[in-house]
């Protein structure tokens, strides 16, 4: 007990000083679980995907089509449950920087392969019922303050004009992990408008979502599809959801690594600051660590207190920065929702950001600690004088 509040009395005994060293290390831990936050979003489709789902997709890109009459031919393959399909769309909400993801899909299949994105169930009749009808996640409705029944126009892109919906109902995930931030609407409203305007463009499809009786068939069922089409003028590629996310992922890796090199390089900043503060302590404290010898306390008993001295201000620094995290993770994900549908701080990353602090810490106070353990009793006490 008086070697703990020895520890605590001389922590604080520089109040600017600690608090500067508290600060430097709370900024730190706070910096390394934000970039670490935003790595974990980075992956957050790859990490919710489901093992029990493949994407069909054209061989040659995703940008190319697939006949819509694929889908039967993909249903009638062993080991497959449900086949839906559908468009990534790219319409514009009023201005480019409205950004989010918005899909023509058919509807019944496609929500019964999805059951993350909960209806209630006179949601989900009014949506299946209504040709312009679509379903909005939850955050995309309180970003723009959509509410059932309101009318939403969005400017195509890939599919030019004014496209009128009707929005028929706002889904929640059933986790916290489920991307809340999308906009699905009938694949064959797009369809008959497709027909009317550019014919060769219609009965075409951007990928095909396929579900699994189970997932150990995943290999097996892949193989099979890509040899159905194979040689056809439309080859495809199937592959596990999780491998489908992981392509969109590996696009952006380079910029990935930068952000992990990042977070730990700024670690390696601040565990040197504080490494340069624990010595000029110690440097400042010689004389009275030789006058612990002396009283009778052991190397071993100074060790304890520089040491324990360094661990509880990288640790204050640790817990403040963590408890900081939260209030700047809410700001960062209401900032960045339409890049980073979920920006949380989980376990995992409070558990980083504290063994971060305790790994600045120990560092920081290994030297420091040498230096009080070995010095010589009549060496130290010639700097009183």
């Amino acid at each position: 007990m008086f070697m703990l509040k020895l520890i605590f009395r001389n922590a604080m005994r520089h109040k600017l000083r600690s608090s500067l060293t508290v600060v430097g290390v709370a900024i730190a831990v706070l910096a390394f679980g934000l970039l670490r936050t935003l790595v974990a979003a980075w992956y957050l489709g790859v990490e919710s995907s489901s093992a029990s789902r493949l994407v069909t997709r054209n061989a040659i890109s995703l940008v190319f089509l697939l006949p819509a009459s694929y889908q039967e031919k993909i249903r009638q393959v062993p080991g497959v449950t449900a086949v839906s399909y559908g468009n990534w769309f790219g319409g514009v909400y009023i201005d480019e920087k409205n950004f989010f993801p918005n899909f023509a899909v058919e509807p019944k299949t496609y929500l019964e392969l999805y059951p993350e994105f909960v209806l209630t169930p006179e949601e989900r009749k009014a949506f299946l019922v209504d040709r312009k009808g679509c379903v909005v996640g939850r955050k995309l409705s309180e970003r723009f303050g959509w509410n059932r029944g309101d009318a939403v126009t969005l400017r195509g892109t890939i599919f030019p004009g004014d496209w009128e919906f009707v929005v028929r109902g706002v889904y929640d995930g059933s986790q916290r992990t489920t991307d809340e931030t999308q906009f699905f609407f009938h694949w064959d409203y797009l369809n008959e408008s497709v027909r009317k305007t550019t014919p060769r463009r219609a009965d075409q499809v951007g990928f095909y979502i396929l579900g699994l009786a189970s997932p150990d068939l995943a290999a097996e069922v892949s193989l099979f599809v890509d040899g159905m089409f194979k040689n056809s003028l439309a080859e495809t590629l199937t592959e596990t959801e999780r491998a489908f996310q992981m392509s969109f992922v590996s696009m952006t890796e380079a910029i990935i690594v930068a952000i992990r090199l990042v977070s730990y390089v700024v670690i390696v900043i601040i565990m040197v600051v504080a490494a340069n503060t624990m010595a000029m302590t110690a440097r400042e404290r010689i004389a009275e660590y030789a006058t612990m010898k002396t009283l009778g306390f052991g190397g071993w008993h100074v060790a304890g207190v520089v040491f324990g001295e360094s661990l509880v201000l990288a640790m204050a620094g640790g817990c403040l920065g963590v408890a900081l995290s939260f209030p700047a993770a809410q700001g960062i994900g209401r900032t960045l929702s339409q890049f980073v549908p979920v920006f949380r701080i989980t376990a995992e990353t409070i558990y980083l950001d504290l063994l971060a602090a305790f790994v600045v810490g120990a560092v920081a106070g290994v030297f420091p600690t040498w230096r009080g353990a070995t010095i010589n009793i009549a060496d130290g006490l010639r700097r009183i004088a």
